[in-house]
């Protein structure tokens, strides 16, 4: 069905219960809503409530188990929002790194969510407070029998669909013993955080005054109707102390029908309807005796104690059943009365009715005891510790744009590694409007480097290129940071731009940074120049992509020149002085770049620009020669690229480079600025078959040492 078609159907029904008054109050929540969708997912943040409970329906639930929880978390120094089911979006997997489910029922979007969420390595948990994600167990709730046919359809449908998404989690929180032990059967973790009150509600309590009266007030807060059966468990009980003591006043509160049986008592009878939550602290508080009867059924031992703490808070103390979290959570005759027969009960009222100092004592102990362990800013550690723990370490990658050069393309290999072996791994860029990048078939978040809106905690920060080490200082959430260094980035300017002096800047940070490279070479001037303790790893490349054919060098000779023109250390002009210099009958030139296009003088008879990098290889394997003529590399990428497929190299030496190539072995080298010399080597490749196959052998020697899944453990040990 519609969204536009259940909104009508609802409105109808509200209108037929509540009336017009209904219905717009009901339309407020919604457009409340609705703007809460759009305002949702702004900042990163650690946890993300998604709410599947309409609040007016579930009240109680959504303040216990998503703003009571919340509280406790934000406690302990965890950021929280919190989203309606049905306002969900992928933006948001992005934006938080743990999700807790509350009572949700499944549908595809919330489905779809949860295994990208899953795919990314966050943690996702089911929360659910009552036995309501199997007919096996709300099977045993009586008072469901007499709904109509179809309401007991959609309920238990409800059920079904609570179970399904539920078992796509990575594990539940719930909050009794009970509810643990039936959710493991499923074949989940289970966390146990019982239900806690909030600062306000305890504020609430604190703020209520008892009134004297010579009645004894006893209080039965029942909630839905549901627990009309809890009720009638207890009518001897009632009529029997209703009849013995014509002092007690009995006050009946929820979605309770008064039972005939107490007819004759209507006197000493209250009925109220629901009580708003910060009204209920001072109704309870003039009770004398808070009652908390439960039949004794598997789904009532998996119920809290809400109701004996509510009342506690009060000091109001409490008569309950020897059932589930009452009979764990109370300490008999000392925080209140355990029964489990009908004359246990009749004594047990019999003896407090009578006895005004024993509900004091019974009161007074069991508020010493909520005072100490059931509100959420005293007892929320060991939810925060649990979130803390289990959820995936994060890695966030900083960079100014996400393009896939060959620096950008080695930060995602290593994302990539770091994803596989459990980590939660996302970008953090300056000037990117996308929300997700592609690489190579993974998806990996973007998130806009916006420090005022980085809130949850980072792990392990990244920076790949000189202008994010100081944007990573500025985000105090950063638990560990790192800096991959992949060249020497203060040459790139001229000795006019100021620029020089901030790129250079970046190597002695002003905060704590590990410094990780992948050139044996810039880990030589780091310790050298800047005095840094520098972790190394070889850089790799995928032999998949890059299958190899041997060339034959036979007809048209295709040379391949690659880099950007506009880039001084990239040096192609000189590449195209050499290209100049070849005999354009026997030579055709293709030219790559993803930044700059050729220039007007550039012989360039094929032009390949922003290529994507997947279909990098196929350019590589239609050329025989790579000219490549960098001045400054960290670690040259192309000339690696070129022997994978099967291609032969003629380059300028640089400090980069060298790591892995050598004259006359993989590579040919000819020195700086002598283009003849370049064309020698050239010509020469061309025509000396023995050397051919010494560059095509090495070359497919050195590519092998490089294989990404050989050194896939030291390129972790980078980030430990």
């Amino acid at each position: 069905m519609s969204e536009a078609k259940q909104l009508i159907k609802k409105t109808m029904q509200v209108l037929r219960s509540d009336g017009i008054k209904g219905v717009q109050k009901r339309a407020k929540r919604y457009v409340k809503i609705r703007q809460e969708a759009k305002n949702q997912g702004e900042s990163f943040k650690d946890v993300l409530f998604i709410n599947g409970c309409h609040r007016d329906l579930l009240p109680q639930s959504v303040r216990y188990r998503v703003d009571h929880q919340k509280e406790q978390l934000e406690s302990f120094g965890l950021s929280c929002d919190e989203v309606y089911y049905q306002n969900i979006s992928l933006k948001q997997v992005r934006l938080y790194r743990t999700f807790i489910l509350f009572r949700c029922v499944y549908t595809k979007e919330l489905e779809n969510f949860v295994e990208v969420a899953k795919m990314c390595n966050k943690k996702v948990y089911y929360d659910v407070d009552d036995l309501v994600f199997d007919t096996r167990y709300t099977n045993l709730i009586p008072s469901l029998n007499r709904l109509s046919e179809h309401e007991r359809a959609q309920y238990d449908k409800d059920v079904e669909l609570r179970k399904r998404i539920l078992l796509c989690c990575n594990g539940a929180i719930t909050t009794t013993k009970r509810l643990k032990v039936e959710l493991q059967k499923l074949g989940i973790p289970v966390f146990i955080n019982p239900n806690s009150a909030s600062m306000e509600m305890v504020g609430y309590s604190l703020a209520c005054k008892k009134e004297q009266s010579d009645k004894v007030k006893i209080g039965y807060f029942s909630g839905s109707k549901t627990h009309s059966d809890d009720l009638y468990m207890i009518l001897p009980v009632l009529e029997e102390v209703l009849s013995k003591y014509p002092q007690v006043e009995l006050f009946l509160t929820g979605e309770l029908d008064l039972p005939q049986e107490l007819f004759k008592y209507h006197g000493q009878i209250t009925m109220r309807g629901f009580v708003n939550w910060k009204e209920l602290p001072d109704l309870i508080s003039q009770m004398d005796i808070n009652l908390a009867p439960l039949c004794d059924t598997l789904f009532n031992d998996a119920k809290s104690e809400i109701k004996w703490m509510e009342a506690s808070f009060v000091k109001t103390c409490t008569v309950a059943s020897r059932v589930g979290a009452f009979k764990e959570k109370i300490d008999e005759n000392q925080t209140g009365i355990l029964c489990s027969t009908t004359q246990e009960w009749i004594e047990s009222l019999s003896k407090l009715i009578e006895n005004p100092n024993e509900r004091t004592r019974l009161a007074q102990n069991a508020y010493n005891k909520v005072m100490e362990r059931y509100i959420t800013i005293y007892n929320g550690y060991k939810l925060a510790d649990f979130i803390k723990k289990e959820r995936s370490p994060n890695i966030l990658f900083a960079m100014p744009k996400v393009e896939i050069s060959g620096g950008i393309m080695v930060a995602f290999r290593h994302m990539n590694f770091l994803r596989k072996s459990g980590n939660d791994v996302g970008i953090l860029s300056l000037y990117d409007d996308r929300e997700w990048c592609d690489f190579l078939g993974d998806k990996y978040p973007i998130l806009p480097l916006d420090v005022s809106k980085i809130q949850g905690q980072i792990d392990r920060g990244v920076a790949t290129m000189w202008p994010t080490v100081s944007l990573l200082e500025e985000i105090s959430t950063i638990q560990k940071r790192l800096y991959l260094v992949q060249n020497f980035e203060t040459d790139f300017y001229n000795f006019s731009d100021p620029l020089k002096k901030q790129a250079n800047q970046s190597y002695c940070p002003k905060s704590p940074f590990r410094m990780i490279t992948i050139s044996k070479w810039c880990q030589q001037w780091l310790r050298e120049r800047f005095g840094q303790d520098v972790k190394w790893a070889p850089n790799g490349i995928d032999l998949v992509q890059f299958q190899s054919k041997k060339r034959g060098l036979k007809n048209k000779i295709r040379i391949l020149v690659e880099g950007d023109c506009q880039a001084e250390h990239k040096n192609v002009d000189e590449s195209f002085h050499i290209v100049e210099l070849l005999d354009p009958d026997k030579y055709e030139v293709w030219y790559m770049s993803y930044n700059a296009k050729p220039k007007d003088w550039y012989r360039v008879d094929r032009f390949f620009h922003r290529v994507p990098y997947e279909q990098v290889p196929n350019i590589y394997a239609q050329c025989d020669i790579l000219l490549k003529t960098s001045l400054l590399e960290s670690f040259s990428y192309p000339p690696l690229e070129m022997m994978a497929t099967g291609g032969y190299v003629v380059a300028l030496e640089n400090d980069g480079n060298k790591e892995y190539l050598k004259d006359g072995y993989n590579v040919l080298f000819y020195p700086k600025g002598l283009v003849q010399e370049a064309k020698r080597k050239i010509e020469n490749l061309v025509q000396d078959i023995n050397l051919q196959e010494t560059l095509y052998e090495n070359g497919l020697k050195t590519v092998q040492e490089r294989d990404w899944d050989e050194i896939r453990d030291q390129v972790l040990s980078l980030y430990q």
